[in-house]
């Protein structure tokens, strides 16, 4: 039965494998669309589990302010670029208010002009030039700005792009790292060619300088930020990188490298005690706390003013950009499509002063594989044998699990798996199996309705393709209730008329014949000539089969009457029919060859059936049954014992009855 049952489902266990390979494949694979559509997915989930631990303004408590170039500003100050001399007023005024460290995300490159330069240049009289020469350091924006960043622990910020010109704009400051190497194997860092800096004596007084670079996803969201890029063979870090070592007045960044095949990968950014984990590449996931404005905004206007709460500022780390939509620093985040650029880099600063980035530990690889692999073969190997009822539980629950820990990782530790190629094979593993078993049962029940629709009343038939689990083709051992009912005469009815109404003849009397047998849940074994055998308790059990049994006996002996008054209306030969009864064991199931088969019953009680409506004749009575199937019967019917009888093929003599009353 196990054998038969795993031929059965050899299908759906080869088709689920098949699904598991092809879902291992995707989830490893680097060809193009497939690999794009597995990390679009992977994004999309990862951005829900982001968006669902949210920290939000509510409980949120920063060490980093945003001094916000705001559209008020603009209005109240001016349009942006400001003059240096204003932004230098910024600086001090946020000085005096107790912050501790300044971000700039914005670019000092081109070098303001000086006004009393310009008129100087543009006059002949000596005198004149010689009292606007004396002017001029009064009018230099870039030295005064340059004095306010030498007053505190400043930070500028510069781009590192992708323009192929290598174009150089600015001064840098001095790299991380001397080389793009160690133990003379590369850095896996991305390298940029290009660079947009602050003038030199402006990055000269401040106390660093950091990029504020940002790579978007290939949808163009952005949830990595480098922490480390490559510039000209040299190391340089981020502007967020910059001002906590600032803020934790240390004086160098440690970069903590683990072998890359024949390079080396980065592994984590050390600062003083806090223990940054980063990507192969030197990248952070970004742990978004809330939609814009998550963080505390200043407007700047209001610090020039001197209406900002100095209790916002004082301790700070503040941080210099814009949110205002037409200074073009907006990005696409999973939190917003239209989040502050500073506010990234605000994210980045406190993600690192308390240490909670996301992050993709070395293990978390071979775990995401390992639920892959457990969840595809524990699917692939139990569905085929269970229900559909069944399979929905199991399904939900081990999605439930799947999803949970993946949850539980995230939000109690920060650890990001990967869950998409688990999900896939869970859902083709269940759509495979739940296809292959609806359309096994669809061809299992019409094969049902096919191989008994001649032999079982339709409304069985209906009932078997309900539940067809429960009805065995293959050979099987049942008690069954055997009917044999013979035409007497039929030799010599056959030589008294033509082919054609011999013909006419047997089907009118074949015809009700069946539907009675049918009408009392009988099953049509065969017709022999003018020969009918029917069995009841088979396919379908039935426990009133006795009773069934006779009852169709004496509506098949009823229905022989009225045909006889029918065919003698009509000058045709009266016609007289023998039944005879038995109950017992017989072998019943799907028989024949591979060219024609049929639902029939052998063994010895079909035989002694057979032979008990051969003795009608010679009792001269019209139905006969054996005492195994008059036992149960006694009280419902009255039977007379005809004779204890040797029947050839048996030891034991058998009793047989004549019913009573029954017509």
């Amino acid at each position: 039965m196990i054998w038969r049952r795993a031929r059965d489902k050899a299908w759906p266990l080869i088709l689920g494998l098949t699904m598991l390979i092809a879902v291992v494949w995707a989830a490893y694979t680097q060809f193009g669309p497939v690999r794009e559509a597995v990390d679009t997915a992977e994004r999309f989930f990862y951005d829900q589990r982001l968006l669902w631990t949210q920290t939000g303004q509510d409980d949120f408590d920063t060490e980093v302010v945003v001094i916000d170039i705001d559209e008020s500003s603009l209005a109240r100050i001016g349009r942006w670029p400001w003059p240096r001399a204003t932004v230098a007023e910024l600086t001090e005024r946020l000085w005096d208010a107790g912050v501790v460290v300044i971000g700039y995300d914005v670019v000092f490159a081109e070098p303001e002009r000086n006004i009393a330069e310009q008129v100087a240049q543009a006059v002949d009289d000596p005198q004149l030039k010689n009292r606007l020469d004396r002017l001029r350091e009064q009018f230099d924006g870039d030295k005064r700005l340059a004095d306010s960043l030498s007053k505190g622990d400043s930070v500028l910020g510069f781009i590192l792009h992708s323009d192929q010109a290598g174009t150089k704009v600015g001064s840098l400051p001095p790299p991380t790292k001397d080389s793009l190497s160690i133990e003379q194997r590369p850095l896996t860092v991305f390298r940029l060619p290009s660079v947009t800096a602050s003038r030199p004596e402006l990055v000269e007084a401040a106390g660093a300088s950091g990029f504020f670079t940002v790579r978007p996803d290939p949808d163009g969201v952005v949830r990595r930020a480098p922490l480390l890029l490559g510039y000209e063979d040299k190391l340089y870090s981020s502007l967020a990188l910059e001002v906590v070592r600032q803020y934790q007045l240390l004086h160098s960044i440690d970069i903590i490298s683990k072998p890359f095949a024949d390079a080396k990968a980065i592994d984590r950014v050390e600062l003083g005690g806090l223990e940054i984990p980063t990507d192969y590449r030197g990248q952070v996931l970004i742990p978004y706390r809330g939609p814009e404005k998550t963080f505390p905004y200043v407007s700047a206007a209001d610090v020039l003013e001197g209406k900002a709460a100095e209790e916002k500022l004082e301790g700070k780390i503040a941080l210099l950009g814009t949110s205002a939509l037409g200074l073009y620093d907006l990005r696409p985040t999973p939190v917003g499509s239209a989040y502050p650029g500073v506010e990234v880099h605000a994210t980045l600063i406190d993600a690192m002063l308390k240490g909670d980035f996301p992050r993709q530990p070395a293990w978390a690889e071979g775990a995401d594989f390992i639920t892959l692999m457990s969840s595809g073969l524990l699917l692939t190997a139990t569905l085929p044998f269970l229900a559909p009822l069944s399979t929905l539980i199991l399904v939900a629950a081990l999605l439930a699990a799947v999803i949970a820990t993946n949850l539980w990782a995230w939000a109690a530790h920060g650890i990001v798996l990967s869950i998409i190629p688990t999900l896939a094979a869970v859902t083709l593993i269940t759509f495979v199996n739940l296809g292959w078993g609806f359309l096994f049962e669809y061809r299992r029940r019409n094969m049902l309705r096919q191989r008994f629709g001649e032999y079982v009343p339709p409304e069985l038939v209906e009932q078997m393709a309900e539940r067809p689990d429960e009805y065995n083709l293959e050979g099987e051992t049942r008690e069954i209730t055997l009917l044999f009912a013979d035409i007497r005469g039929f030799t010599t009815l056959s030589e008294k008329l033509d082919a054609a109404t011999l013909k006419s003849v047997l089907n009118r009397f074949f015809t009700p014949m069946t539907r009675i047998i049918f009408e009392h849940h009988g099953t049509i074994d065969k017709y022999v000539g003018d020969m009918i055998m029917a069995f009841w308790g088979a396919p379908m059990d039935d426990p009133e089969q006795r009773k069934n049994a006779l009852e169709a006996a004496f509506a098949m002996l009823r229905e022989t009457d009225r045909l006889k008054e029918e065919f003698a209306a009509e000058g045709l030969p009266a016609i007289e029919i023998g039944i005879g009864l038995n109950t017992g064991p017989a072998s019943v199931g799907d028989m024949g060859s591979e060219y024609r088969r049929a639902y029939t019953a052998l063994g010895d009680s079909v035989n002694l059936a057979a032979r008990t409506e051969s003795k009608t004749k010679d009792y001269g009575v019209r139905l006969l049954v054996t005492e195994h199937t008059r036992e149960g019967l006694e009280k419902q019917y009255s039977f007379r014992e005809i004779e204890r009888v040797q029947v050839k093929g048996r030891n034991e003599p058998v009793t047989m009855y004549e019913p009573i009353g029954g017509l």
